[in-house]
């Protein structure tokens, strides 16, 4: 009787470990599907931030191919195409985007920012003007900036340069365009500073250096600015300087210029040897 009673508790147990080992197959079939949607997040992002522009577009291309309903997929690829060079193809993306499930304002932004690149600049004004103004981000006021320049708005431009800055951690290169801008106005000493912001807070920014240099230079200030730099970034801003002074008029200081430029360059520097001939070779001339 003992073995008959024994029977229903085995057969329960037996359902009981097959309902806990169909519980853990969930459980790992569930934990391995979050490792691979984790995987998959990481493998755009180190594509969209370390790859190859031209491996980063046949990846996403791929994965749309893959997964033809995957706004994050599109939005990959149409990044990667900017970064490829191609804004036009970039431009075609982003509308699709824009017009899929879940896409955000932000998407907008984007797709102006690829016509901008496209040197559309009035459809990237209009893609703009059609975001509310209640959308506040980085890339949305950094692009109003670049728009207004364009325009020659310049209070609007410093407004939106401004605001920008307020909304990264990295403003260096908001810092560098707003000088840019300031350089092109004629507003060389405002130019300067802005420079030394952009590189207080990116002391490798080579653009800005050869910027600041440029702003000195303007001013009739040929020494070189106090900043970090190797000997072969200083024999190319003594290059740049070197020419901007011969353009102003200042030809012996441009002359001793080039030639600095040429003792200090760790190498030969051809574009300031060939500078320097020139020069010398009109001044025999005239």
């Amino acid at each position: 009787m003992r073995h008959i009673m024994m029977l229903p508790l085995l057969v329960g147990g037996v359902l009981a470990l097959a309902a806990c080992e169909g519980n853990r197959n969930a459980e790992v079939t569930r934990a391995m599907e979050s490792v691979a949607a984790v995987d998959q997040e990481n493998m755009q992002e180190i594509m969209l931030a370390a790859a190859d522009p031209a491996e980063a577009v046949n990846y996403f291309t791929g994965t749309v191919e893959r997964n033809p309903d995957s706004i994050t997929a599109h939005r990959g690829l149409a990044r990667s195409l900017v970064r490829s060079g191609q804004p036009g193809d970039s431009v075609a993306i982003w509308r699709k985007v824009t017009e899929m499930p879940g896409a955000t304002l932000e998407d907008r932004v984007m797709l102006a920012e690829a016509l901008l690149r496209d040197n559309r600049w009035d459809q990237a004004e209009t893609t703009l003007n059609t975001i509310p103004p209640t959308h506040e981000s980085f890339d949305r006021y950094r692009l109003e900036a670049m728009i207004a320049d364009k325009r020659q708005q310049w209070d609007k431009a410093d407004h939106f340069y401004e605001t920008a800055i307020g909304l990264t951690a990295r403003p260096a290169g908001v810092y560098n365009n707003w000088g840019y801008s300031k350089l092109t106005r004629g507003d060389h000493r405002d130019a300067e500073r802005l420079f030394g912001q952009a590189l207080r807070h990116d002391p490798t920014m080579f653009t800005a250096k050869t910027n600041m240099a440029l702003a000195r230079a303007a001013q009739r200030q040929y020494s070189l600015p106090l900043v970090d730099m190797t000997q072969t970034e200083r024999a190319h801003l003594l290059h740049a300087m070197a020419i901007a002074a011969i353009r102003q008029g200042d030809v012996s200081i441009g002359r001793g210029l080039l030639g600095e430029a040429i003792e200090t360059h760790p190498q030969h520097f051809e574009e300031a040897v060939r500078a320097l001939r020139a020069l010398e070779a009109n001044v025999r001339a005239g």
